[in-house]
């Protein structure tokens, strides 16, 4: 995993990667010049530093050597098993982190050929573990929409994201598709068209399924589009309805394809929302203490640079 971050995104230095993993500069180059990392214990504080799941007990025996895991998909689509789903997920969750670390422009050609590759052999898998690898395929193609949303490649973003909507209902997984719904609907707001986000917004508001942290988020969003149109009253009936959601999504942890949202993030949309409603000192609060508290792997992340840019607006 570190040689892939080194090798594929030219825009991280080893210096970063050390800084992410917890590793030592010289650690790092040892690595990439073909040393193994012996202790088991530094290798998982390295993988977890980019992003990777806690370990799972093992309940299988290892697969077999000589094969990497999307190349054995490839090759051998009916041998699909537990082990290789869980290495794909951790290599997928590096892939998110470094979104937040180094910028969806950087991260978006490794992942899209990941995405690519993952759609077919999700499609080709057979054997008890094909779904969990349709799951990790569509959490994937999702991440490459939303990468390339976050580009402005807004076309392109909602066809992925169509595909990744369709993934999710065969799935039956409403937190991903109520998770496409919702990047569908941010294409929209940075396209500027209203009603089409309202809309947007509300649907993955409704998807059966969604987990309340989305719920929320949904809803705090959707009421900005009503400000907007001047629907005040309905906005701020769906933000009373938020705020109790947010009760409940308070005492659960946020769906691992969401990991970004709780009540920091939250805070940055009621901002928007708020200032839809011309409640400037309201909107620079929330806007403000949102981003501040933000993680450090996040505050300078490529999405915020929306809530600063309206956190100025509200100012003025």
């Amino acid at each position: 995993m570190i040689r892939l971050a080194c090798d594929q995104l030219a825009g991280l230095s080893q210096e970063g990667v050390a800084r992410m993993t917890g590793l030592a500069s010289s650690t790092i180059s040892r690595i990439l010049a073909g040393a193994p990392l012996t202790r088991a214990d530094r290798a998982q504080q390295a993988l977890t530093g980019m992003g990777a799941p806690p370990p799972r007990p093992r309940t299988e025996t290892a697969p077999s050597p000589g094969l990497g895991p999307v190349q054995r998909l490839l090759e051998q689509p009916e041998c699909v098993d537990a082990a290789a789903v869980a290495v794909l997920g951790t290599m997928l969750a590096a892939q998110r982190r470094l979104d937040d670390h180094v910028g969806a422009e950087i991260v978006l050609p490794s992942a899209r050929s990941h995405a690519q590759i993952m759609d077919v052999a999700a499609d080709r898998a057979r054997g008890p573990h094909a779904e969990g690898l349709r799951v990790v395929a569509a959490e994937w193609i999702q991440f490459e929409g939303w990468l390339l949303a976050s580009t402005g490649r807004l076309h392109q973003a909602v066809q992925v994201l169509e595909r990744a909507a369709v993934l999710a209902q065969e799935l039956n997984e409403g937190t991903l598709l109520a998770q496409a719904y919702n990047f569908v609907a941010y294409t929209d707001r940075r396209r500027g068209d209203v009603p089409a986000f309202l809309s947007g917004f509300l649907r993955a508001y409704h998807t059966p399924g969604a987990h309340p942290a989305q719920r929320v988020g949904d809803a705090i969003q959707a009421a900005h589009g009503q400000a907007l149109l001047g629907q005040r009253e309905d906005a701020r009936r769906l933000l009373d309805e938020a705020a109790t959601l947010a009760e409940h999504a308070a005492t659960l942890p946020p769906p691992p394809t969401a990991y970004w949202l709780n009540e920091q993030f939250h805070r940055l949309n009621l901002g928007l929302a708020h200032h839809g409603l011309g409640e400037a000192d309201v909107a620079v609060d929330l806007i403000s203490s949102g981003l501040a508290g933000l993680p450090a792997d996040q505050r300078a992340a490529d999405w915020t640079v929306e809530y600063r840019e309206a956190l100025e607006r509200a100012r003025q």
